[in-house]
């Protein structure tokens, strides 16, 4: 069904059924393209893996309401589900009968996200009517782009307010080293996983970390804030550094899978938000590994952050605002 008013304006929309981390920086390269195109902007993460109603827009669930994102049009609520996108449609896949969307093997998934980074990057535009981007897009726009979005986009207000409540308690006179542990607890973590191919080498590195950021100059008595998908990691660290600070939630079963998950329901989909809120207003962030998404926006605003060199995991770079680059050794 076409609604009056919508079918000769052009759209991108951005599909994402994933974590908060991908959702964002992937909602970041389709707002660049929109708004480099003069296209409306559809926010569609229906299916999401933090919800078990399958037609429900997780965008207006957690996010505040909004009409546009810095200045590009945009649709982010549940007017998705009432009307059809005009095509034809880039990538070529989304001009195939709408039976066929049930099943999109991975295959098809990064091809088309190989596509939509190629257009990205170009200066044309295409003749389509609608841009589907249902992939995977980190790293393919700048990082204004992506602080545009983060500045924009926030959580709706009563998790604002529990976000503000945990840091006026536990974070105001102090400097915040906020470290973040992407574990994976059993499931496929892909790239993440030359940081992980031993475990116990993985956690001492971690706390060799904490050890070094500890070490580096603070104005205000040093605390720390730790956030991690693993109650084995919240074990480990607990026992090295016991003052830690952390966001009480539900973990699932050791080895039973990612903490993006329905079965946590919309409780543990706010107790992710606020956890990566609540890095972002960090001193010192230490990512592990820095291949994760959900600590892009502790990257992109916190001054310093701690990671792990992605040619060489065993060595630490230290990022002092957005330039001074160092290794710690």
């Amino acid at each position: 069904m076409q609604v009056s008013g919508l079918v000769k304006r052009r759209f991108v929309v951005s599909q994402r059924r994933t974590g908060f981390g991908d959702c964002l920086w992937s909602l970041a390269a389709a707002w660049r393209y929109a708004q480099r195109s003069g296209r409306t902007l559809a926010v569609d993460w229906r299916g999401s893996c933090y919800l078990d109603q399958p037609f429900t827009n997780a965008f207006p669930v957690f996010f505040q309401p909004i009409n546009d994102i810095a200045g590009v049009p945009a649709i982010c609520d549940d007017r998705i589900n009432d009307f059809s996108f005009p095509g034809p449609f880039f990538p070529e896949w989304w001009n195939r009968p709408a039976i066929d969307y049930l099943y999109r093997p991975d295959e098809q998934i990064f091809q088309e996200r190989d596509e939509l980074g190629e257009l990205f990057q170009a200066e044309h535009d295409v003749e389509a009517n609608t841009v589907v981007c249902d992939a995977c897009l980190m790293w393919r726009c700048d990082e204004d782009a992506e602080r545009q979005v983060f500045q924009s986009v926030k959580p709706r207000s009563e998790i604002q307010t529990r976000i503000d409540a945990i840091y006026q308690e536990c974070f105001e006179g102090h400097s915040i080293i906020g470290v973040h542990v992407r574990h994976g607890n059993g499931e496929d973590i892909m790239d993440h996983a030359p940081y992980w191919a031993d475990p116990e080498f993985a956690v001492r590195q971690v706390c060799t970390a904490v050890d070094k950021a500890k070490a580096l100059p603070h104005p205000k008595p040093v605390r720390l804030f730790l956030c991690t998908d693993s109650a084995q990691i919240l074990d480990h660290l607990s026992a090295k550094f016991p003052d830690l600070l952390t966001v009480p939630k539900h973990f699932r079963s050791d080895q039973d899978g990612p903490l993006h998950t329905a079965a946590l329901g919309i409780d543990g989909a706010i107790s992710a938000l606020v956890e990566m809120y609540l890095l972002g207003r960090c001193d010192t962030v230490i990512r592990f590994p820095p291949t994760s998404a959900f600590t892009r926006y502790a990257r992109l605003f916190v001054p310093r952050v701690i990671e792990f060199d992605l040619k060489d995991p065993s060595r630490l770079i230290l990022i002092e605002g957005s330039q001074r680059i160092s290794h710690l050794d």
